[in-house]
């Protein structure tokens, strides 16, 4: 299939190198210069604007930071929608508000294109090995349509109701992931200080009931997870500022829905805090330096 993929970031670039290694044509666009060439070194075609890598293709996937990339990569005068061919699905993997999906999606549809939205979970890691699980707010015979080239990418293709639901699911699900990653920052950080070797109490943590992806897999003490971005000094991972961006979002969304959330509240405190600490480039998981009076900064 040919497939134009907008989007070459930390999570974007590894997505559509499985999209290649899938058999699947894409045109490529990102701001990044290098991020196109490594693309193109892959097998892409560059393209000079979203119009350009729109034109002539069977699917349209975006991966971008927020809601406003979103906005005028479809909307510019060189945006997707001005290139596009009527009856051409959208499909896009950015985490945003439901609203901006569901707009979104009313803006595709005046032009004759169906809109998916797609966020996914994972990580970077996930990513590269192709296991991401797709969160799909579509038809349920579109979420069908979609998944061959889902499948390039991830492993779980989850349809989760009409528009926007998608969002929703992502929101909730990095709603938990920031509150569990502040709980064992701050259980393996009160571990640490009363004399416990830490790799002792990730191992009980780890079979006991309080085990969780932000332990098992993600664990924020350094040493822990050979993996993790807590052994390579936070880098490479998923920034604070982007759980702080997805924080924001699930109040904004609990706002409108007049649903509390106590916990998100003060999740969203401590991944600000780090931010304007100078850490939102680190990895989210560097919120245990709050706890290990490390200050925010590497």
């Amino acid at each position: 299939m040919k497939i134009a993929f907008i989007g070459l970031g930390n999570m974007g670039a590894p997505m559509a190198r499985n999209l290649l290694k899938n058999g699947h044509g894409l045109n490529v666009f990102d701001l990044s210069r290098d991020a196109v060439q490594s693309l193109v070194d892959a097998g892409a075609t560059a393209s000079a604007s979203p119009k350009a890598a729109a034109a002539e293709v069977e699917l349209v996937i975006t991966m971008l930071p927020a809601a406003a990339h979103v906005r005028s990569v479809l909307t510019a005068d060189d945006g997707v929608l001005a290139g596009i061919a009527r009856g051409v699905t959208i499909v896009d993997s950015s985490t945003i508000d439901p609203a901006s999906a569901q707009a979104f999606a009313k803006l595709a549809a005046e032009r004759g294109n169906p809109f998916v939205d797609a966020p996914v979970s994972g990580g970077t890691g996930g990513a590269a090995a192709g296991t991401l699980t797709f969160m799909v707010g579509a038809s349920a015979a579109a979420c069908e349509q979609l998944k061959p080239v889902l499948s390039a990418m991830g492993k779980n293709i989850v349809h989760c109701g009409d528009t926007g639901m998608g969002q929703v699911a992502k929101l909730c699900n990095n709603l938990l992931l920031g509150i569990t990653m502040a709980g064992v920052a701050e259980a393996m950080s009160l571990g640490a200080a009363l004399g416990i070797d830490p790799k002792v109490l990730a191992g009980i943590v780890n079979t006991s009931t309080g085990r969780c992806w932000s332990s098992d897999t993600y664990n924020p003490f350094p040493g822990i997870i050979e993996t993790a971005p807590s052994s390579r000094g936070y880098t490479g991972g998923f920034g604070t500022d982007l759980m702080l961006k997805d924080l924001g979002l699930a109040a904004d969304a609990a706002k409108s829905a007049k649903q509390p959330i106590y916990l998100g509240a003060l999740a969203q405190q401590l991944y600000q805090t780090m931010s304007q600490h100078g850490g939102g480039g680190l990895d989210f998981s560097a919120v245990i330096k709050l706890y290990r009076d490390e200050g925010a900064k590497r």
